[in-house]
């Protein structure tokens, strides 16, 4: 349902962030923590392995490092949640092969209490789409059912949102359903607090959706910063701000006040945040546009940004 104009969320006041550690070269997917203050969830894209890196939101050096134990190798790991109780869920869910692969994994592990490296049994999963393998980058776990969603990354030949069972089952296949179609690029999305908003991102925009008994109902477009490769994003656990994450050596996380998701605070719900509406109407590359067509055209202008705000952030340390 369209409402007002397009929203553009004012910067908030963190500062941008640079991801340290040289080990973390294609951060594809990213959750807030609920246990600990500013720290983020993070991994690698493909060729990496197990791997979770906790990232301290106030100065990008990583804290922890988790390997998971129980799992396969994983193949194109794109995405990962914080679900209730704690869990975190991975999206072992890329498929650039153009949807070849018959089924794709989800693990589930819980959040560590400590901030230290170690190793942590996960639960494997395997999931299957009921119309067919399909390439995706986002999964979320929603706040309040613990359901996990995924969304397929094409436009062209049908971008959905699907739903997975009530429960995932180790000991059989987890089938997905399509729940509703989406007019984005879609590269990572994330729930609300409260889980009343969901929002999606391209590579160069997005768009907000109201969530209701299990269904998305579009809600305007949102701004999405200008990055070199944008792949990730989440909410902050106090629904307060979002926050975007780039790939590459270097990467960065930049902040933007959100309105409207509610606070995770006294609930089991996932580190997700909220967003805002708009009108849904116009489009910043993100909806209609081949995605491939808007990276050129800002191609040149990202450069420039990037080494301003390199030259310009000042990551804040603690005494």
């Amino acid at each position: 349902m369209a409402t007002s104009a397009a929203y553009a969320p004012p910067a908030a006041a963190q500062d941008d962030v640079i991801l340290t550690d040289p080990r973390i070269t294609e951060s594809s997917g990213l959750a807030a923590s609920r246990q600990h203050d500013n720290v983020y969830w993070t991994h690698n894209d493909s060729d990496d392995g197990p791997y979770l890196y906790a990232v301290d939101g106030e100065t990008g050096e990583t804290l922890a490092t988790l390997t998971l134990r129980g799992i396969g190798e994983p193949r194109d790991v794109e995405a990962v949640s914080l679900g209730p109780g704690n869990e975190l869920y991975v999206g072992d869910i890329g498929d650039n092969m153009g949807g070849s692969w018959s089924y794709v994994w989800v693990y589930r592990l819980p959040e560590p209490k400590q901030l230290r490296d170690a190793t942590i049994d996960a639960v494997q999963y395997e999931v299957q789409y009921e119309d067919g393998p399909r390439d995706a980058e986002a999964l979320m776990v929603h706040p309040k059912t613990g359901r996990v969603y995924i969304v397929s990354k094409k436009k062209d030949g049908g971008a959905a949102l699907y739903a997975g069972p009530e429960e995932l089952s180790t000991g059989s296949m987890n089938v997905f359903r399509r729940v509703a179609p989406i007019n984005l690029w879609v590269t990572d999305g994330a729930f609300s607090p409260d889980g009343s908003r969901m929002a999606l991102r391209s590579y160069v925009g997005g768009r907000m959706y109201r969530f209701e008994d299990g269904r998305p109902e579009e809600d305007g477009r949102l701004d999405v910063p200008l990055q070199s490769q944008g792949e990730s994003m989440t909410y902050t656990a106090d629904g307060s701000a979002i926050v975007f994450g780039s790939e590459g050596k270097g990467s960065d996380l930049v902040w933007r006040e959100a309105e409207g998701g509610g606070s995770s605070a006294g609930s089991e719900g996932s580190g997700s945040g909220s967003g805002a509406s708009g009108d849904g109407s116009g489009d910043s590359g993100d909806g209609d546009r081949d995605p491939v067509t808007s990276v050129l055209m800002v191609g040149a202008g990202i450069g420039v940004v990037l080494l301003l705000r390199r030259l310009l952030v000042r990551r804040p340390r603690r005494d």
